[in-house]
């Protein structure tokens, strides 16, 4: 029996939003047992809440975005990532903007805050998803995401690019191996789509630190890893799916989106929703 728990001290982070570029303060604070992930919108009168739930995903444009009684906080994927893996059941995530700050572009920074603010076991069990069928997210163009009844959670996804060919990775995920393998993994993006992105008033935040870029020809700065692109993708998976609540699972992937992440974590979310 596996039981809920949270956090044992806050955690409290400072930084820029990636799409908004506006500077944001964060604290993850403990919360009572079957709570789950709330954020709360400090910046706002009365503070409103935002359960982190696939029924509140409305929009996935260039990150997935969580949404209340027209309240909204985006880009929350990482900050999943991090809660899912570390395995957070029960927390507050207050901030002062619509979005948490990017960090380095990657989990790793949020991971390593909450392992290090350490766990508290609550006296409630956690209710875990064991499929028990096969559930599948797919697009127009080929792409999709599966899940399958498996005992564990691991993740195989096949990333097709133009420009970078075709990486593959095959994780079981344990907490180590997230923070060595998948947390450093930072967030993509195509040059020619930079100058789109600023006009449409997204990307505000991010730079040359928090973002690996590429052209036709290639990367423009070092990789943490070789084929860092089909880590984050996971990396962005593994939070998305959180939304869904504690899975085990085998999730397949081809080339998924925040769109198809989320599409799917909706229909598990159906038919799971404690």
């Amino acid at each position: 029996m596996i039981m809920q728990r949270t956090l044992a001290h806050e955690v409290e982070i400072q930084g820029i939003g990636l799409l908004s570029g506006v500077n944001v303060n964060l604290k993850i604070k403990p919360a009572p047992a079957d709570t789950g992930i709330v954020f709360v919108r400090i910046d706002l009168p009365n503070a409103p809440t935002i359960p982190a739930t696939a029924d509140n995903v409305t929009s996935v444009l260039r990150a997935t975005t969580i949404e209340r009684a027209g309240v909204k906080v985006f880009t929350i994927e990482h900050l999943m990532s991090a809660l899912n893996i570390s395995g957070i059941d029960n927390c507050f995530v207050e901030l002062d903007s619509e979005e948490p700050p990017v960090l380095d572009g990657n989990s790793l920074g949020f991971f390593k805050n909450i392992t290090a603010a350490g766990f508290v076991e609550q006296n409630k069990q956690r209710n875990i998803i064991q499929l028990e069928k096969v559930y599948r997210a797919d697009s127009n163009d080929g792409n999709f995401v599966i899940a399958l009844p498996y005992h564990a959670l691991r993740v195989s996804f096949t990333s097709r690019n133009p420009h970078l060919g075709l990486q593959f990775q095959d994780f079981l995920i344990t907490p180590p191996l997230y923070e060595s393998e998948i947390a450093p993994a930072r967030t993509i993006a195509y040059e020619k789509e930079i100058e789109q992105l600023l006009q449409m008033g997204l990307g505000l935040g991010g730079s040359i630190h928090n973002v690996i870029v590429y052209n036709d020809d290639g990367w423009l700065n070092p990789l943490n890893f070789p084929d860092e692109l089909v880590r984050h993708k996971i990396l962005d998976l593994l939070g998305d799916i959180r939304l869904a609540g504690f899975l085990n699972a085998h999730l397949i992937a081809f080339n998924s989106s925040h769109a198809l992440n989320t599409s799917l974590a909706k229909k598990i979310f159906a038919d799971f929703s404690f």
